[in-house]
């Protein structure tokens, strides 16, 4: 009897670490852009400033700019992305369970006794007052999306957001202090709330504690650099709660890296090399999905395989169905469907497991700021409801879709460029906590913005 009841105290706190675990991904959020165009970018915004500063605008001004930007637009196509796989099959049935050393063990249990132990568990959780989302636990028994440390929270599909958002990091300019960002681009959210953001500019990945007015330098900072202690542009990472380690797309080295998060760590290792890669996801198997804009494909990796099985695209850069044009974020969702913001098609892609092709989910009518449309996506995100959550980058906005719906709906931003609590300059990545707070990258702002869920 005592052996049973401290497997079931022990199979408890595996299953709340897993489910808390699970809640860090997100968005991985993450935004790789514009750092082959930042100097043009930055020339172009200065133009805009002097004639307005000037009063110099006309239409031939004004025909130079839209110039301008089309061609910055196209220049934009050749960065990648993140997201979460998980499994179908049962966790504990297969009771391939992360335990606190990070080692699975193989237990043989029937489905019956499983099934009453869920059930039975999923009740206590109900019951707890410390629970605000009592459904969480049960999804992620079902599956055993424990690599990647990301939860996915359990969203009303009426949900909203407060409209003014709340800087949680950054915001004190642009600048490489500890209580500055510079540039970022993705991040995801632990269970206690710590963002772990992709610093880009500031070549470094720093950890932002909720409430704390400065962050800790967690990977890089020693500068922009090609030696396995520095980073070159990180623009996404993701967190190997089986590992404990970081896995980052280094852009700029045109590298994925992997750091272990364990003190005294002073480089990092190469896992792929030779990839233009913009968007991470790893799934319950370890296998690591990357998006390559060079190649407009997205391809998974087995740690230690070079070479990765095609998943989406890689099919040249076109607007087809079996195509895509400078894939940036992914995200993968239980059934090993990969989710892809499709940049310079505006348009997110979903590619079921094993297809040739994709469909279209969200935008696909071309640029524009209808709410048919998107206007280069960013980070996305897809919650159990199969709901879209997507950074709709020069729109200003973050938008919703629901599952099959023609067109979507702006449930934060959308009120111009600025640097108001409602306006964004350049939304990137984005991301959710286990009580569903939204967290977006606000690229020009050089700040994440936290808008609470009502």
């Amino acid at each position: 009897i005592q052996q049973i009841d401290k497997w079931e105290e022990d199979s408890i706190k595996k299953i709340k670490q897993t489910a808390e675990e699970c809640r860090q991904i997100l968005t991985e959020d993450k935004n790789k852009h514009f750092i082959k165009i930042e100097q043009k970018l930055s020339q172009f915004t200065e133009q805009l400033k002097q004639s307005r500063q000037e009063d110099e605008f006309n239409e031939i001004n004004l025909d130079e700019f839209k110039t301008q930007l089309t061609k910055l637009a196209e220049e934009l196509a050749q960065p990648s992305n993140i997201r979460i796989q998980q499994d179908s099959t049962s966790l504990i049935n297969k009771f391939s369970v992360v335990v606190s050393s990070g080692i699975r063990q193989e237990n043989k249990y029937n489905d019956t006794g499983l099934n009453q132990f869920k059930r039975k568990k999923s009740e206590e959780l109900d019951r707890s007052p410390n629970n605000s989302n009592p459904q969480i636990l049960t999804s992620y028994i079902n599956k055993s999306s424990i690599i990647s440390s990301s939860i996915i929270p359990n969203i009303p599909v009426d949900a909203r957001w407060a409209q003014n958002g709340v800087t949680v990091a950054g915001g004190h300019g642009q600048g490489n202090a500890t209580n500055q960002l510079d540039r970022p681009f993705g991040l995801f959210v632990d269970d206690d709330q710590t963002m772990v953001i992709a610093d880009c500019y500031n070549h470094r990945i720093i950890q932002w504690k909720m409430g704390d007015n400065n962050g800790q330098v967690v990977v890089g900072g020693n500068g922009r650099g090609n030696r396995l202690d520095e980073l070159n542009y990180p623009v996404d990472v993701l967190n190997d709660q089986e590992t404990n380690s970081l896995i980052i797309c280094d852009w700029g080295k045109r590298q994925v890296v992997r750091w272990s998060r364990r003190s005294g760590t002073t480089q990092g290792e190469i896992l792929i090399d030779n990839i233009h890669c913009w968007g991470l996801a790893v799934d319950d198997q370890r296998y690591l999905y990357i998006s390559d804009t060079d190649k407009d494909e997205v391809k998974r990796y087995q740690i230690g395989d070079k070479n990765g099985t095609l998943v989406a695209g890689g099919n040249g850069k076109g607007a087809g169905l079996d195509q895509l044009n400078e894939p940036r974020y992914i995200f993968l969702d239980q059934q090993q469907t990969v989710y892809v913001s499709d940049w310079n098609n505006h348009r997110v892609m979903k590619w079921n497991k094993g297809a040739k092709e994709g469909i279209v989910v969200a935008g696909g009518q071309g640029a524009g700021n209808a709410l048919t449309q998107l206007w280069y996506p960013q980070k996305l995100f897809v919650d159990t409801w199969g709901t879209i959550y997507v950074a709709d980058f020069m729109n200003l906005r973050v938008m919703r879709w629901h599952k099959g719906a023609k067109q979507g709906t702006v449930i934060v931003g959308g009120n111009g460029c600025g640097e108001g609590a409602n306006q964004f300059k350049g939304p990137d990545g984005l991301s959710f906590d286990r009580h569903g707070n939204l967290y977006v990258v606000d690229n020009g702002n050089h700040r994440i913005q936290r808008f609470t869920i009502e």
